[in-house]
C-alpha cells in the first residue's frame, strides 16, 4: 500500500538541481531534509548544503515562491544525518550523474529507509533499472525515476519513469501527486535513453545544427526563425544551447547516438565541427562567458552591450547581422500560430526551407518513437510543451500543418514516416487530436481509436469548447458554458489587454448570469498571461487629443466594472496565471475569490507609466487599509505607509504566495493553485461552493481614512524616496496623488467615507496625471519599447 500522505521528503544532493527541487517542494508545503557530503575544510559539517541553501535564497529567478518557505528546509550531511531519512515519506536522489555513485547512495538508503518509503532518482538519462540492481524487492517496488527540469520551480515537466519492478500504484501516485501537489505536467515515460523530452528536444536541436550549416545560415538568423515566430522560447536554438551549456548538450547528443543504434535519424546526432571547436576551447555558453554568442564590453548606439555571433564557417566572432529573409517578415505580420505554420510551408527562401525540413524531420522522428519511448502521442506533446516550453507539441504542430499534407511533404524530402500514421489516414482519421462535447480526444495507434485525454474535469481547456456556440461573444472576449450552471468569460484581445470590448463583455456576462439564472461566473483563460492590464493605446489617444469627457467616461466605466464584479447578484471568481497587471489586478481584488496559479505575477504597475491605479485599485487599497487598521492606536500610520509604498513603487508579486504579502490577495477569500492547468476548474468549483445561498454584498460606506494626518506621513514617506534616489520629481507627484486617494483627500480629521467618494478622488487624480507631459512621455515610451521610462 502506497503512503499517499507525503509530508516529509529527503533530498540527497544540494547542487543547483537538488537545491532547486528542495525549494520547490518546500514551496508546495512539504518539510524537506536536504543532505550533501562533508566539506573538504572547516568545522561546519553541514556547510555544503547550508551554503547551497543560502545561495538559493539570493538567486534570480527565485527558486522559492516566497523566501519564508526556506524555513521548511533542514540541512545536514551524509555522514551524520543519513539515519534521519527513516522518518521521511519520500527519498529523492539528486547526486552527480554517475551510476556507480548513485548505486552507492541507494545502498546506503536501503540501510536506513523505512520499508514502503518511496525512493526516486532525478537522473536525466541513466537507465532507471540499472540503479535498482542489487536492491531488495521492497525497494524496487517503491522505486522509479522522477525527472524534474531546471529550474525546478518554473519548468512544468516532471517525467515519471518506472522500471518493470515498480508497483503500478506507485506510478499512479506520482502521476497524480506531481500534478495536484507539485503543480507539474506529469508525463509517463519508458526507461529508454534520455526518456521523452530530451530525446525529442535534443533531436530537434541537433537537426537544426545540421540544417543551419548545410543551408549556410547565420546563427542569429536561425534564432530569429526558431523562437516566438514558431511558438518556441525567445532563446531560439543557439541561445538555448548557450543557456543549457554545450558540454551538457553534447553529453546528451552522444548518449543518444551511443545508446540508440537503431535510431533511424542517428545522422542528425553527428557533432558538427563548430561544436567541437566550442568544446575544445571551453566556450560552453553562458556559464563560461561565451559560446555561440559572446557579449563584449562595447556598447551600441542605444547603450546596450554589443553581442557577437559565431560564424560557423570561419569560427570567428562577428557583429550580429540577421539576414533579410521574406519568411521572417511574413511571420511577423501573422498573429496566430496556425496561420504561421501554413505560411512556413508556402515559403520558398532558405529560412522557410530550414523550418520546413526541421518540422518534417521532427514529424518523422516522433512517429517512429511510438511505441518505443511512449505508447501515447499526448505524452510526447506534453513533454515538449512542459519541458522545452514549446507552444505546441510535435503532433500538435503536425495537426496545424495537416497530417496528410505533412506525410506528403516528408516523403518528398526523403523522410520515413511510421506506417501507423498512414494506416490512421487510410481509416479516415485526418488529425491526431479532435474535440467533442467539451472533451479533447487523442488518437491511439494501438487501439486505432480516439480516446479522451486523462484528467477529465480537473482541467478546463477552453479550446475544447470551440465547436459549441458561445453564450456571448465580441471581438475581445467569449463567454462559454462550462457546465453545471457556470459561465466562463475568456479574454482574447492582443496580450489580453483590457479595452472597451472586455469591459463591455464583463458587464454583459454578469447581466446574462443574473437574468438567466446561472449559478455564477468564472473570469479566466488558458493564455500564458491572464492580462497585461488596460489598453494603454486607448488611454494615450484620448489623452493626447485632450478628449477629457471621453476619458472621464472611460475611467468611470472601468471603475464601475470592478464594482459590478464586487456587487453582482452572482459569485464572480477569477482564475489567474502569468501576468496579472494593472486592471487585471484591480479586477481580481474585486472578485469574490481568486484561484491564482502559483506562477501568477500580480501587481498595480500604473506608476511605471505615470498614472495611478484608476480602475478602482487605489480605492480598494484604501478599503483594505481601513480593514487592517484600528481606529485608534499607533498601528494606523505604519500600515498606511506600507500600503502606499506598494502602489507608489509599483511592486509586483513574483508568485501568488508573495501577492498575499503585498495585499493583492487576501487569505480569507483567495487561494493558490499549484498547477496552472487546473485554475479554471478550481474557480468553477469555487463558484459552485459560493452560489449556494449567495447574498449580494452591500456597497461600503464605512471606509476609515486618515485625511491630513495620513497625508503628512505619506508626503514625508514620498520625500524619503526622492532623497534616497528611488524616485524622480514626477514619481513624487504621482506618489502624492496615490496618497491623496488613500487618505480620502484633505480631510481635517480621520473619518468614515464611502467607496464612491474614493472612486471620485481616484478618477480625478488619474485624469489630472493624463494631462502631464511626463506621463504622456512614459506612456509613449512603454508603447514603443515595452519597458518603463524613468523621467
Amino acid at each position: 500500500m502506497v503512503n499517499k500522505h507525503i509530508r516529509k521528503v529527503a533530498v540527497l544532493g544540494s547542487g543547483l538541481m537538488g537545491t532547486g527541487i528542495a525549494a520547490h517542494l518546500a514551496g508546495c508545503g512539504l518539510e524537506v531534509l536536504l543532505l550533501d557530503i562533508l566539506p573538504q575544510t572547516g568545522s561546519n559539517r553541514n556547510q555544503v548544503a547550508q551554503n547551497a541553501l543560502q545561495t538559493a535564497l539570493k538567486a534570480k529567478p527565485a527558486p522559492f515562491f516566497d523566501n519564508k518557505f526556506a524555513g521548511r528546509i533542514t540541512v545536514g550531511n551524509f555522514d551524520d544525518d543519513f539515519p534521519k531519512i527513516k522518518s521521511c515519506d519520500w527519498i529523492l536522489e539528486v547526486v552527480v550523474e554517475r551510476l556507480d555513485i548513485k548505486k552507492q547512495v541507494f545502498e546506503k538508503v536501503e540501510q536506513f529507509r523505512t520499508p514502503g518509503t518511496l525512493v526516486t532518482s532525478n537522473t536525466s538519462g541513466i537507465p532507471i533499472h540499472l540503479m535498482a540492481e542489487g536492491r531488495s524487492e521492497d525497494f524496487r517496488k517503491h522505486f522509479c525515476g522522477t525527472h524534474f527540469f531546471n529550474p525546478a520551480r518554473y519548468m512544468r515537466l516532471l517525467e515519471i519513469i518506472p522500471t518493470a519492478d515498480t508497483d503500478l500504484e506507485v506510478v499512479g501516485f506520482f502521476m497524480h501527486f506531481g500534478d495536484l501537489v507539485l503543480g507539474k505536467q506529469t508525463v509517463l515515460c519508458k526507461d529508454t535513453p534520455a526518456f521523452i523530452a530530451n530525446r525529442v528536444g535534443v533531436y530537434a536541436m541537433a537537426k537544426l545544427f545540421q540544417l543551419t550549416h548545410e543551408l549556410g545560415l547565420g546563427i542569429d538568423t536561425v534564432d530569429a526563425l526558431t523562437g516566438p515566430a514558431i511558438g518556441r522560447p525567445k532563446t531560439g536554438t543557439f541561445r538555448l544551447a548557450d543557456l543549457v551549456g554545450m558540454d551538457t548538450a553534447v553529453h546528451v547528443i552522444n548518449g543518444i547516438r551511443q545508446n540508440c543504434p537503431a535510431d533511424e535519424q542517428a545522422g542528425a546526432f553527428t557533432i558538427p565541427r563548430y561544436i567541437d571547436f566550442l568544446i575544445e576551447n571551453k566556450f560552453l555558453g553562458n556559464k563560461s562567458g561565451q559560446g555561440f554568442y559572446k557579449k563584449t564590453a562595447d556598447r551600441d548606439a542605444k547603450g546596450r552591450p554589443v553581442v557577437l555571433a559565431l560564424n560557423l564557417e570561419t569560427l570567428e566572432y562577428q557583429a550580429s547581422a540577421k539576414e533579410k529573409l521574406p519568411i521572417i517578415d511574413t511571420l511577423k505580420q501573422i498573429d496566430e500560430l496556425p496561420r504561421r505554420m501554413k505560411a512556413i510551408f508556402k515559403g520558398a527562401d532558405k529560412g522557410a526551407e530550414l523550418l520546413q525540413r526541421s518540422f518534417l524531420g521532427l514529424f518523422a522522428y516522433v512517429s517512429n518513437r511510438v511505441p518505443e519511448i511512449s505508447d501515447t502521442l499526448y505524452a510526447i506533446d506534453d513533454a515538449l510543451r512542459a519541458g522545452f516550453a514549446w507552444d505546441k507539441g510535435p503532433f500538435e504542430y503536425w495537426d496545424l500543418v495537416g497530417v496528410a499534407e505533412g506525410v506528403d511533404a516528408a516523403k518528398t524530402r526523403g523522410e520515413k514516416i511510421a506506417p501507423w500514421v498512414e494506416e490512421m489516414l487510410s481509416a479516415g482519421h485526418s488529425s491526431f487530436y479532435k474535440s467533442e462535447n467539451g472533451q479533447r480526444l487523442c488518437y491511439n495507434p494501438a487501439s486505432k481509436t480516439y480516446e479522451p485525454l486523462p484528467g477529465g474535469a480537473a482541467y478546463i481547456i477552453l479550446d475544447n469548447y470551440r465547436d459549441r456556440k458561445p453564450v456571448y461573444q465580441n471581438a475581445e472576449c467569449t463567454l462559454h458554458d462550462i457546465g453545471d450552471g457556470v459561465l466562463c468569460l475568456e479574454f482574447h484581445s492582443k496580450m489580453n489587454a483590457i479595452g472597451e470590448g472586455i469591459l463591455r463583455g464583463i458587464n454583459d456576462s454578469i447581466q446574462i448570469a443574473e437574468e438567466q439564472g446561472w449559478k455564477g461566473l468564472v473570469i479566466g483563460n488558458n493564455a500564458a498571461n491572464f492580462t497585461v492590464g488596460a489598453n494603454l493605446m486607448m488611454i494615450a489617444m484620448m489623452a493626447y487629443q485632450q478628449e477629457w469627457d471621453e476619458l472621464n467616461m472611460a475611467v468611470n466605466i472601468f471603475q464601475q466594472t470592478s464594482m459590478r464584479m464586487r456587487y453582482s447578484a452572482i459569485p464572480v471568481v477569477m482564475a489567474t496565471q502569468g501576468y496579472v497587471f494593472g486592471g487585471g489586478c484591480e479586477f481580481s481584488m474585486h472578485a469574490d475569490a481568486v484561484m491564482a496559479a502559483a506562477e501568477s505575477y500580480i501587481g498595480l504597475v500604473e506608476v511605471g507609466v505615470g498614472l495611478i491605479p484608476g480602475g478602482a485599485g487605489t480605492k480598494e487599497f484604501a478599503v483594505r487599509t481601513s480593514d487592517l487598521i484600528t481606529r485608534e492606536g499607533d498601528v494606523q500610520i505604519p500600515t498606511l505607509i506600507d500600503k502606499f509604498k506598494t502602489i507608489a513603487t509599483a511592486q509586483v508579486a513574483t508568485s501568488a504566495y508573495e501577492a498575499f504579502n503585498y495585499g493583492y490577495l487576501l487569505p480569507q477569500k483567495d487561494q493558490v493553485v499549484h498547477n496552472a492547468a487546473r485554475n479554471i476548474a478550481e474557480a468553477k468549483a469555487k463558484v459552485l461552493e459560493l452560489s449556494d445561498g449567495y447574498v449580494k454584498p452591500i456597497p461600503r460606506k464605512d471606509v476609515w481614512v486618515l485625511g491630513r494626518t495620513g497625508l503628512g506621513a505619506l508626503y514625508v514617506a514620498a520625500h524619503s524616496l526622492k532623497l534616497g534616489n528611488y524616485a524622480s520629481e514626477h514619481d513624487i507627484k504621482i506618489a502624492q496623488k496615490v496618497a491623496w486617494v488613500l487618505c480620502g483627500g484633505d480631510l481635517t480629521s480621520p473619518q468614515a467615507v464611502s467607496e464612491q467618494y474614493l472612486l471620485d478622488l481616484e478618477r480625478e487624480a488619474f485624469l489630472s496625471l493624463c494631462g502631464e507631459q511626463k506621463t504622456l512621455e512614459r506612456i509613449q515610451f512603454m508603447l514603443e519599447n515595452g519597458k518603463p521610462l524613468r523621467n
